[in-house]
This record gives C-alpha cells, sequence and structure tokens, in this order.
C-alpha cells in the first residue's frame, strides 16, 4: 500500500482537490479542522509513543537495575560509602543500579525521540496545529502517481509520497 500527503494553505484548496480527485474516481482523506483529526486517521503522535515505550522499559529495567546494583555491591563486598554500614551499602548499590535502569529506560525506551522528536507524523501534526489541511490517498503505486498528478494542479505547499513496505 502506498501513501501520498500534500499539505494545502486552506478549506476552499483542499475542498477542489477532493472533489478533481473524485471525479478521476480516487477515494481520499482530508484531515483539518472540520474533517478527520490525526488521531482520528492514525497518525501517530511520537510523543505519546515514546512515553508509553519509557514507561513499559522503566517497568522492567528500574528493579533490575536494582538488584544488579545490590548484588555487584554484595558480590565484590566494596565498601564505597562507610557512613551506610554493610547493609546500607548493598542498599545505596541497589539504588545507584535502580537510577541507572531509570536512565537506560530513557534512553533506551524513547526518550531521545521524546526530546528531539522524529519521523514525519509529527511535522504534519504541527501543520494541521496551524490550521492548515492535509488531504491523503492511499492505494497502489500507479493510483498515486495519479493523484500526484492531480494534486499538483492544486500548488500544494508539501507533497509527500510514501510506500508501506
Amino acid at each position: 500500500m502506498n501513501y501520498l500527503v500534500a499539505v494545502l494553505p486552506d478549506r476552499i484548496q483542499v475542498e477542489a482537490a477532493y472533489l478533481a480527485l473524485e471525479k478521476e474516481s480516487i477515494k481520499s482523506t482530508i484531515l483539518g479542522k472540520g474533517y478527520k483529526t490525526a488521531d482520528e486517521f492514525g497518525l501517530i503522535d511520537p510523543k505519546e509513543q515514546a512515553k508509553k515505550q519509557v514507561r513499559l522499559m522503566a517497568f522492567w529495567l528500574i528493579p533490575f537495575g536494582f538488584f544488579a546494583g545490590f548484588t555487584f555491591s554484595l558480590i565484590t563486598g566494596l565498601d564505597t560509602f562507610a557512613w551506610a554500614g554493610e547493609i546500607g551499602n548493598h542498599v545505596v548499590g541497589g539504588l545507584l543500579g535502580a537510577a541507572s535502569g531509570a536512565m537506560g529506560s530513557v534512553f533506551v525506551g524513547g526518550g531521545v525521540g521524546l526530546i528531539a522528536g522524529s519521523g514525519d507524523a509529527l511535522p504534519y501534526r504541527n501543520r494541521l496545529d496551524a490550521g492548515k489541511y492535509l488531504i491523503v490517498v492511499q492505494g497502489s503505486e500507479i493510483l498515486t502517481r495519479q493523484a500526484t498528478r492531480i494534486l499538483r494542479q492544486f500548488e500544494p505547499e508539501n507533497i509527500q509520497g510514501y510506500a508501506d513496505s
């Protein structure tokens, strides 16, 4: 399945483009104010996905980190924190291991993507938030090429094709 996404500045142009596509029997979807939202269409919010992944990773890595830190301190017998005593040293080692697990969940779970942003979904969401409209065509490569030809007549701000692998 191939996708074609075009960004148009206003409602009048997006409706004209939709009608031109419909005239050629090409089904399309309009996203924007008064039409489908990004969530209804299934445009994934990368920040939400990253938060879910970080939480999932933290669920496993924080306890594992605590256990690993505690065990490492126990096996090596290091007296790193003299003020904590023997048991306290192991607990502090476990807490440091848990903190390492928390950092690992942020880095491995997608926290960097949460901070830096990634993928094409975010720019499209930003354009929708700015009051622009998206028109999306799903279909074969031939259909998306035909739709590209039609949509270029409306001078979209951006037109991008994607191939679903």
